[in-house]
């Protein structure tokens, strides 16, 4: 399966199966909350939540790569990504695009 964010591939035709997309909603453990809790009084990077967005994004893409799978594409084109906070410590990651079938 190709992915891409552009709505191209170079040296490819196809034909557009429709709109996929892949999500989930992740949270960190308490331990880990509390520890990145203390971590924003004296800045720098939240590792673990950090970990947890990279986490949401691979398994949000592989939902949506399952789904394309399931329409018989070959690609999906124009990929797209959105995250919003649920509550604290919680975020929902969306990933979108379009499955396409080579011609």
């Amino acid at each position: 399966m190709i992915l891409v964010n552009t709505d191209y591939i170079s040296g490819k035709n196809f034909e557009m199966l429709g709109l996929v997309k892949g999500s989930t909603i992740q949270s960190k453990n308490v331990g880990k909350d509390i520890t990145q809790a203390f971590k924003t009084l004296v800045g720098g990077e939240l590792r673990a939540y950090n970990e947890m967005m990279n986490d949401a994004r691979a398994l949000a893409t592989k939902r949506m790569a399952e789904e394309a799978k399931e329409l018989g594409a070959d690609a999906i084109v124009n990929i797209r990504y959105s995250s919003s906070a649920i509550m604290q410590g919680a975020a929902e990651v969306i990933a979108y695009g379009t499955a396409v079938k080579f011609v």
